[in-house]
């Protein structure tokens, strides 16, 4: 399994933290896929992916309702997705992925977030250069399928990784802007797609004490808790006792 599935693996229980949490996250990426596509999932992949998402996590059907007919009406806003940069305590970079309707109260909190434990917010392209924007979908392993022949299909698409792994799921990393043919080559193979994200993987990640994981710990933790932040992304190396 490769570097990309390690790094996942061990941030995979901070990205989202608690269930409600989660459920909002999840409800304002599908607000802001049908602002911008419509509401009709058929016409709409990325929506088509975020309530595969949704249902992955257990998020239940009234729910995402809900979000797409938030999103029809005038109960929210024109969400825009925002990508902040900057370097944490001990150098570490970190991205901050946001969807927000109001982007000037947002970089002003990201940046009192970063100010007060010890963090510089930077400028576009400060740090993102350190990270590969990718996109990685899950299916379910069959025997019947050809693994070595799945690769070659799809070269194509520039996907660089594809493996099964301990839950008996395929997994696909491909570049993020191969995302909606990736999930159509799926989805016209008859192939169910278990889920469907973008994650941004450090090219690198650095060493750090345990008394400077705490600190950096607790700019991540503060920066997710935000309810405009989507997601955050950072190259610090985890511990090997996180990724259990």
């Amino acid at each position: 399994m490769g570097r990309a599935f390690e790094y996942r693996k061990a941030a995979k229980l901070k990205r989202w933290g608690h269930m409600a949490r989660t459920f909002t996250k999840i409800g304002k990426a599908i607000e802001v896929a049908v602002k911008q596509a419509g509401p009709d999932p058929a016409s709409n992949i990325r929506l088509r992916l975020l309530i595969q998402n949704a249902k992955s996590e257990n998020m239940p059907k009234d729910n995402i309702e809900r979000a797409i007919k938030r999103a029809t009406s005038n109960e929210v806003g024109d969400y825009k997705e925002m990508v902040y940069e900057g370097y944490g305590p001990h150098g570490i970079a970190i991205l901050v992925e946001t969807a927000t309707d109001n982007p000037t109260r947002t970089v002003a909190n990201v940046r009192s977030y970063f100010n007060k434990m010890g963090g510089t917010l930077g400028n576009s392209g400060s740090v993102s250069f350190m990270f590969e924007h990718k996109a990685i979908f899950k299916t379910p392993y069959k025997e019947d399928i050809d693994l070595e022949q799945l690769e070659l299909d799809l070269i194509d698409f520039e996907v660089d990784e594809v493996f099964v792994d301990d839950e008996n799921q395929i997994n696909i990393y491909g570049p993020f802007e191969s995302y909606g043919n990736i999930q159509a080559y799926l989805e016209d193979h008859g192939m169910t797609i278990t889920s469907g994200e973008f994650v941004r993987i450090p090219t690198d990640t650095k060493e750090v004490t345990p008394e400077q994981r705490e600190s950096i710990h607790k700019l991540i933790d503060k920066l997710e808790e935000d309810d405009d932040v989507v997601n955050v992304f950072h190259n610090m190396k985890e511990e090997e006792s996180d990724e259990e």
